[in-house]
């Protein structure tokens, strides 16, 4: 085997990957680009030996990418591009440099409104589909991070463009996590349907180390029994969710679950109050969705969820001998917290900032104070 020859080191953004850590589904992500490298690499190929039909025999094969270490700022992996075999130098290997410079490119076009296929033609695009499907809202990946100006950023948004801009997808593959019913389970076909909280009916697989789960949901139907199904569905090309394609995890949900709740406040429309009131925006509702699953406690209880007429929420906690809310403008961010000691009879009151993590940090340590934890 040759010395390896740097290849990239992209730059994982997002705070999960603070602390110099890469979880392993990401890795996945990383695993995809070998495929994208590879296919590339033959095309630009048979684009210099128009005479040829075929690659030769072991092309991709005596070529090698590995990560061999994270490096620090954010998380960055270290890619190196190995020769095998022995030999010190593959005759092919600038057709794979090549290949990492097209798809940087086709990434950076995608970011910034370029074309697409002026660096990668249609067919190579589906091979997209797997590269940054675990990314969340919050993530990237920067595949030139030192070059501020051109940093081939990579998002949920940037790969729906690359998937999209072949006409020959006509669906994508994204990571979900999915809140609903089981309304119907068929043992002999091996499948199930999942029933949003929108009433959507998305069909999935049972598979086998998730049957006995599924079938408890499905027993539960009529009492309401909800579960949260985490795993890889398939969209159209108009982004509509068509099928669940793989289930990573399935978890029941407790009956005042805040995820399941924020989705049924999803379908208000304004005048839901009496002909009055504001329905929660679509914008605010991701926004808390998102920073109560990053920053509220595991160990906190639950607390029930409420829309205002004025298009916010009202979280209610109920735990002996107090009674506390807290009413949150979406807009701003900005909440008022209220408590009573109905023992004493005293009230408390304090304005928060849930825009900044501190504000977050004060609810729980204060709820703590007050003995939320779960039981």
């Amino acid at each position: 085997m040759s010395d390896p020859i740097p290849f990239l080191a992209p730059r994982l953004v997002g705070e999960r990957f603070k602390g110099h850590a890469v979880p392993l589904e990401v890795l996945k992500d990383l695993a995809a680009l070998d495929e994208i490298i590879k296919v590339t690499a033959k095309w630009k190929f048979l684009l210099a030996h128009p005479d040829r039909k075929r690659v030769p025999r072991g092309f991709t094969e005596e070529i090698s990418l590995r990560v061999i270490d994270i490096e620090p700022g954010s998380a960055i992996p270290k890619i190196m591009l190995f020769a095998l075999g022995g030999q010190l130098f593959s005759p092919h290997q600038t057709y794979f440099e090549d290949a990492r410079d097209s798809v940087l490119s086709a990434i950076e076009a995608a970011a910034h409104g370029g074309t697409i296929t002026e660096h990668l033609p249609e067919s190579i695009l589906p091979h997209f589909d797997p590269l940054g499907r675990s990314l969340r809202e919050d993530e990237a990946i920067e595949f030139r991070p030192s070059d501020a100006e051109h940093p081939a950023r990579l998002d949920k948004t940037v790969r729906r463009k690359l998937l999209l801009a072949s006409s020959q997808t006509q669906e994508y593959t994204d990571e979900v996590v999915l809140r609903g019913t089981i309304p119907a389970a068929d043992q002999e076909r091996r499948t199930f349907e999942l029933q949003l909280i929108n009433g959507q009916k998305i069909p999935g697989p049972m598979e086998a180390y998730h049957w006995e789960t599924l079938l408890e949901a499905f027993n539960g139907f009529r009492d309401n029994v909800r579960v949260s199904i985490s795993g890889i569905a398939q969209f159209s090309r108009a982004n509509k969710l068509q099928r669940i394609e793989t289930i990573e995890e399935i978890n029941f949900l407790e009956a005042n679950d805040v995820l399941a709740r924020i989705d049924e406040l999803r379908t208000l429309k304004d005048g839901w109050l009496d002909g009055k009131g504001r329905a929660p925006a679509s914008e605010g509702l991701d926004w808390f969705a998102h920073e109560f699953s990053l920053r509220y406690p595991q160990a906190l209880s639950l607390p029930y969820v409420y829309p205002t007429g004025e298009g916010g929420l009202q979280l209610e906690w109920s735990h002996a001998p107090y009674e506390t809310s807290l009413e949150i403008d979406l807009a701003t961010r900005a909440a008022e917290w209220h408590s009573v000691h109905l023992e004493r009879g005293k009230e408390f009151s304090e304005n928060l900032n849930l825009g900044e993590a501190t504000g977050w940090e004060t609810l729980a340590a204060k709820l703590k104070e007050q003995g939320a934890q779960q039981a």
